[in-house]
């Protein structure tokens, strides 16, 4: 199964924020465990080195990333995916770029905590918790 995991759930675990850390957590151990195949987007990647600057140095940084390598896939940011995301009209241009990817890379689910968000996404959303119930 294909995911495309979005930078709130990653975030859920590398900052172990409660009370969404546990589901995000067993997520992440999926993906590690190639139980289920967990895809990051470029867009995904600058938004968390972007948050990550606030706190950690760019020796950590380089580490953090490297090892979201290890685990997870990265997905390319393409032109199609821009004027596919331009196209939707979404107010959240980032969410549209998001939906796009994984309408390109044909995701089973997309993995977020801002479910109302990809309402008119044709690549169903789900909250960790609801992802792991389907399981």
């Amino acid at each position: 199964m294909k995911l495309l995991i979005d930078a709130n759930i990653l975030l859920d675990v590398l900052q172990q924020r409660e009370p969404h850390y546990s589901d995000s957590a067993l997520l992440w151990k999926l993906c590690e465990t190639g139980q289920v195949h967990g895809h990051i987007s470029a867009l995904t990647v600058a938004n968390l080195v972007y948050i990550m600057r606030k706190e950690l140095t760019a020796e950590r940084i380089e580490e953090v990333l490297s090892y979201l390598m290890l685990i997870f896939h990265l997905t390319e940011l393409t032109e199609s995916d821009i004027m596919h995301a331009a196209k939707k009209q979404w107010a959240d241009f980032e969410d549209a770029i998001q939906s796009a990817s994984a309408e390109r890379i044909h995701a089973d689910y997309i993995i977020t905590r801002n479910i109302k968000d990809f309402k008119s996404s044709r690549v169903v959303a789900l909250a960790p918790g609801e992802f792991l119930a389907r399981l």
